[in-house]
């Protein structure tokens, strides 16, 4: 720590920590970043000790153009069949869905020997259709007593809107490459990932790879709308066949890499928040708008969302909390962080002071603090029905996201509290999640009722271990440097650091939560020129990048295999 005199802010911060937890100034304790303090410990690459000579085989196949060419057309060729979902779908037997089947026999067409049945009828990869439409690959391994690896993307894509697609610089199926880049819905979330799995498959076994632990491939196919199809589908199937807490570790669609502040990151989610829609609905009595009461259902429901807009969740910084190890990674290892930040989250960890400081810096930047807390968006809005007719009901609903440090119950209950002044004000009966929060026997003027919307919430994910105990999150640190190493051909173990994160949205991976305590989202893909999400109509992945993702799953295939790391697992 640099020397301070006692007017300084930092140092009065800070003293109040000295005194209480006996921490030196000079930092013979604690130290500097420079000094010792680990805050972000990283792996080495991890580089396949077992089946290297395959493994270097594929590594030169993923380098040249030929490979370039195939990953260009398989990616291309699966953009190129609309797969759009849409919430009022209905059940599977509808023939909307039957829009699958195409992509079923793409996918059989492009990777044969993942469908290859041998005249014994042996099957390099056993298939297992589910709900129809859902994917479920099994790869047996030669070891059962190893807890199977389990890959996980979706086929659906996002609806196109009709009246923007004279608007899309290349349309929204052409699966367009442009020399660099591969255009269409779907490049990027989520066949990109299917793709990118089926083909380091395909690869490995034109390489004669064996696997030792069984790998699992599950693919739903309405992921874009809740799941509750696919994955739910999906989920129930691999408990009955493998059972609860059977897979060693799964991996599904989310971040990648980029430059951030200087030094390029990773950030695998190790969680993902939770969510829950609520309905605010205001009723009062009809009339003619000539003769209006002081406030009519919409009047009452604009107060009401001022108060949300007014008073949103408190949010705080929390020790071990995914966002915070993501904090500490980018003060000790991101030359871009300010000293001041670097020097908050030095101490954060024994110090609630420097904790604070830490969180006020950090919050300046609203992405960062959205990911952090409990937060609130106002989506939706309805009511009235003529211009001179007084509304008998109106509502809204607000859409929220949960923090992993929270749950719907809180949520709920706040949700509430925040409403009853002005409930009480507008004489108004209070119901909220089916309770009466007021009198139901007082007479009023109108009803206010919060309800849930679009299904009971999500609760937040549970938190996948990240220390430097947790055996799979090394894995996947250690892969992850030797994939990007193998892609720029570079060696060592300081070219990346990897961090873990949160996914603010949320994936088919809520269904598989029996499965795994290892749960991990990421795609290998570079956030800064490889992924553009500015903007719905600019939808496209760099084949470039993309080459290196099909490594990056061919790599966790081998070193959940091979790599002893995890071998009692």
């Amino acid at each position: 720590m640099s020397d301070v005199g006692t007017d300084n802010w930092v140092f009065k911060v800070y003293y109040y920590c000295l005194q209480v937890h006996g921490i030196p100034l000079n930092g013979s304790t604690i130290g500097t970043l420079e000094n010792g303090v680990d805050l972000c410990p990283q792996v080495d690459e991890l580089v396949p000790e077992k089946n290297g000579v395959v493994w270097e085989s594929i590594q030169h196949v993923y380098s040249t153009e030929e490979f370039k060419t195939r990953a260009i057309d398989w990616l291309g060729g699966a953009v190129r069949i609309p797969t759009e979902t849409f919430d009022d779908m209905g059940d599977v037997t509808e023939p909307i869905w039957e829009k699958f089947f195409p992509l079923h026999d793409y996918l059989k067409d492009s990777f044969p020997l993942l469908y290859f049945t041998s005249c014994a009828s042996h099957s390099n990869l056993e298939l297992t259709k589910v709900n129809t439409y859902g994917l479920l690959y099994v790869w047996k391994g030669s070891d059962s007593a190893l807890m199977p690896l389990l890959l996980a993307a979706h086929q659906d894509v996002v609806p196109v809107s009709e009246t923007t697609i004279n608007e899309w610089q290349h349309p929204p199926f052409s699966g367009y490459f442009d020399g660099e880049s591969l255009w269409g819905h779907g490049s990027c979330d989520d066949k990109s990932g299917l793709i990118r799995i089926m083909s380091a498959i395909e690869s490995m076994l034109e390489n004669g790879f064996k696997p030792t632990r069984t790998v699992v491939i599950a693919s739903g196919f309405d992921e874009e709308v809740s799941g509750i199809r696919g994955a739910s589908s999906l989920a129930t199937e691999m408990i009955e066949r493998f059972g609860e807490n059977a897979f060693a570790m799964l991996l599904d669609k989310g971040s990648g890499y980029g430059e951030v502040y200087g030094r390029v990151i990773a950030v695998p989610a190790i969680a993902e928040k939770g969510t829950l829609n609520v309905q605010i609905k205001v009723t009062s009595p009809g009339g003619h708008s000539s003769l209006p009461p002081p406030h009519t259902s919409i009047g009452m429901l604009a107060e009401l969302l001022v108060q949300y807009e007014k008073n949103p969740f408190e949010t705080h910084l929390t020790r071990g909390s995914p966002t915070y190890r993501n904090a500490q990674c980018m003060a000790q290892y991101a030359p871009g962080v300010s000293s001041s930040l670097k020097e908050h989250m030095l101490h954060a960890e024994h110090c609630d002071e420097a904790l604070r400081a830490a969180q006020e810096e950090l919050f300046k930047d609203r992405t960062f603090m959205s990911l952090v807390g409990t937060t609130q968006a106002i989506d939706l809005v309805d009511g009235g029905v003529k211009v001179n007719a007084l509304p008998e009901q109106a509502w809204a609903i607000v859409n929220h996201r949960i923090s992993t440090e929270s749950s719907i119950a809180a949520t709920k209950v706040r949700n509430i509290e925040l409403l009853k002044s002005l409930a009480n004000n507008f004489n108004l009966s209070y119901t909220a999640f089916g309770s009466y929060v007021s009198n139901e026997d007082a007479p009023s003027y109108g009803a206010l009722t919060l309800s849930t919307a679009f299904g009971d919430g999500l609760e937040p994910a549970p938190v996948t271990p990240s220390g430097e105990d947790a055996a799979l999150f090394r894995l996947l640190s250690g892969t992850i440097k030797a994939a990007y190493n193998s892609h720029i051909n570079i060696s060592g173990s300081d070219a990346i650091i990897v961090s873990p994160g949160i996914m603010s949205g949320n994936t088919d991976t809520r269904f598989y939560w029996k499965l795994t305590d290892h749960i991990f989202r990421y795609g290998h893909l570079e956030a800064a020129g490889s992924l553009l999400f500015n903007s719905p109509l600019f939808v496209l992945v760099a084949i470039e990048g993309c080459s290196s993702c099909v490594g990056a799953f061919t790599d966790v295939a081998f070193n959940a295999a091979t790599s002893p790391i995890i071998t009692a697992v």
